[in-house]
């Protein structure tokens, strides 16, 4: 692991986290003010940000500037750019995410669209818009936030896994084109994490089938790896898991993947 004084030294005094109010995100931000950085906190309850950007300031002695921002307004670009000028941010972690679990036809499409704005268009707009300034600092970081329903389709989460692939690929791309700049760029990639969100949505019966992750690890090691992207999946678990599926082909992984998630959220019957 990076040491702290080279952490703060390659990313500078301000980070922003992006889905910073609950799980993973407020991990991360956490994480970082321990580093001694600095934090523009994204999110859409203010009041549930200035709680957590308090406890953060009495706790790390950091500053926070929590922003409530819909992470998938139209004028999102607009809106980051007025949040962070003036400001030198060396470092991005967008872990806002937004899913729908059900089957796909049942699903209205303005919640396929919102999945596709909060997980796709939002990222691509952050990134699009600090990408300049971190090539101007010569160093700095943004790291992705995936999933491995990303690695193959999988069904009832068939738009937010597609999303995810989005996530991973574009995260890999960025971490050629922006590593002769100085930024590292890395996709991390979660399992089934102990999040409010997914104690939300899982039934409190499936919970232990999905040995989920704390927040707080997943956040560790997404640090951890930063600067040796472009891919780093969270959890030993995971990583078996994900070497292990790597002897199926497409259609197995998908059958297999779609049966677990299915047995999980319900369904009236497995895929074929």
């Amino acid at each position: 692991m990076m040491k702290t004084s080279n952490f703060l030294q390659r990313y500078g005094k301000w980070a922003i986290v992006a889905g910073a109010s609950e799980g993973i995100g407020q991990a991360y931000a956490h994480a970082l003010a321990e580093r001694g950085l600095n934090l523009i906190t994204f999110a859409r309850r203010a009041e549930t940000l200035e709680r957590d950007a308090q406890l953060i300031r009495e706790r790390y002695r950091v500053e926070v500037k929590p922003v409530a921002i819909d992470l998938a307004a139209p004028d999102l670009a607009q809106r980051f750019d007025a949040a962070t000028a003036g400001m030198d941010v060396g470092l991005l972690i967008y872990n806002a995410c937004y899913s729908s679990i059900g089957k796909f036809v049942d699903v209205p499409l303005a919640d396929h669209q919102r999945t596709l704005d909060v997980n796709c268009r939002g990222p691509l707009t952050l990134v699009q818009r600090l990408a300049p300034r971190l090539i101007e600092r010569g160093r700095g970081g943004i790291v992705l936030m995936s999933s491995m329903s990303g690695f193959q389709g999988s069904a009832m989460v068939g738009t937010y896994a597609a999303t995810k692939a989005f996530n991973t690929i574009l995260a890999e791309s960025l971490w050629v084109e922006l590593r002769p700049h100085g930024v590292d760029v890395l996709a991390c990639i979660a399992g089934a994490t102990a999040t409010p969100g997914f104690e939300s949505s899982t039934p409190s019966a499936k919970r232990g089938k999905t040995f989920p992750m704390q927040p707080a690890a997943v956040a560790r090691e997404g640090l951890a790896a930063l600067g040796a992207g472009p891919v780093h999946i969270a959890g030993r678990l995971n990583r078996f898991v994900n070497a292990f599926s790597r002897l199926m082909t497409r259609r197995q992984k998908t059958v297999f993947f779609s049966n677990q998630t299915q047995d999980i959220f319900g369904s009236t019957g497995a895929a074929k």
